[in-house]
């Protein structure tokens, strides 16, 4: 059994976490850390754990609890996981981080956009990017592994094929992803509030969005070459899910035949890709809850534009259930355990 701590449970990604792990054959949570809730029960929050966790409490957080789990899952703001890091993985714990500490390897780019030195340079050049499709033989091995943010992972997986068969130009990407509400956290701003967020649909980001960077450096190694990528997120009035619509210029004639077979091929072995049948429209209803990308490819009127639709789960695939993915990876499990539950619908 792996005994897991949590540090930062109170978050859409952290109870998500609990909502997964309480459902796993292999895993355990031992430690769950909120220093606004300690003390309390997991359920006092959170009462669809209640017979999950009926005596598991917020704990302030203390490295010689975590020292004793097998794992620590970080599912807080940025800054917070590379603190802590080192020292528990001196102790022998491994660590999965779902916030940006460890994704992004020139640290003068992270610097940049996270506005504060890092505090563990030295761990980066062992640090594993957790997108299982193009990473999963190093996370077997890992210690560390950073779990990739929700538009990244929407994004790569729908342009992996065509960068890895060279089919589109590097130098004309455009990636044009929506994200529902809680994509923003669990904290209170006015911004998130319904009055403020329904019946409406707006851009941000424009000008730099924090994951712009994440997307440029994966992409750049599947491209093995500098893309030159356009990334526009919008937010839309619903909880959630991503969709994100990728637009790439063809460099070669490949008919829409050619481009269903190389994708449908690219995922086969995939378990948490799935590729639609030709024509087929992927909508985020198709994934919510649950730890599938599903996609579909499209050449429009034949001409030499392709489009691909991208669709997650944004607190799953896009977070804890990709972050549970990997913890499978890392301690030589099936990869879909504790993950197989079909999407919710409605």
């Amino acid at each position: 059994m792996i005994e897991i701590g949590i540090v930062g449970g109170t978050g859409y990604t952290g109870v998500e976490l609990l909502r997964l792990l309480a459902q796993h054959p292999e895993a355990r949570v031992k430690v769950i850390t909120s220093r606004s809730e300690a003390g309390l029960h997991v359920w006092e929050l959170f009462a669809n754990l209640r017979e999950a966790y009926p005596d598991l409490r917020y704990s302030e957080p203390d490295a010689e609890a975590l020292k004793a789990c097998d794992l620590v899952f970080f599912a807080t703001p940025h800054g917070v996981a590379m603190k802590l890091t080192p020292e528990l993985l001196d102790a022998g714990v491994k660590v999965i981080d779902l916030a940006a500490d460890f994704r992004i390897t020139d640290l003068r780019v992270w610097e940049n956009f996270y506005g504060m030195p890092h505090a563990c340079p030295e761990l980066m050049r062992e640090v594993v990017y957790g997108l299982p499709e193009l990473n999963r033989e190093r996370i077997r091995h890992a210690r560390v592994v950073a779990n990739p943010g929700c538009y990244p992972t929407a994004v790569q997986l729908g342009f992996w094929p065509l960068l890895k068969e060279k089919l589109i130009d590097i130098d004309h990407l455009v990636a044009d992803a929506k994200s529902g509400i809680s994509g923003a956290g669990r904290g209170a701003k006015v911004g998130s509030l319904a009055a403020e967020t329904s019946e409406s649909f707006k851009v941000y980001g424009i000008d730099g969005h924090r994951h712009l960077p994440e997307i440029e450096q994966q992409l750049n190694h599947m491209a093995e070459g500098h893309v030159n990528l356009t990334f526009v997120p919008h937010l839309v009035p619903m909880i959630r899910g991503i969709e994100a619509t990728l637009y790439g210029r063809l460099t070669r004639n490949v008919s829409i035949d050619e481009l269903q077979a190389l994708f449908e091929q690219t995922y086969a072995e995939e378990p948490f890709v799935d590729v639609m049948p030709r024509g087929s429209l992927p909508d985020t209803r198709m994934v919510k809850g649950s730890n599938m990308c599903r996609m579909a490819v499209y050449r429009p009127q034949g001409r030499d534009i392709v489009v691909v639709t991208s669709v997650i789960d944004n607190l799953v695939k896009g977070a804890s259930g990709q972050a549970v993915q990997n913890m499978n990876l890392m301690f030589g499990l099936d990869e879909t355990c504790g993950l197989s539950a079909p999407a919710l619908l409605p």
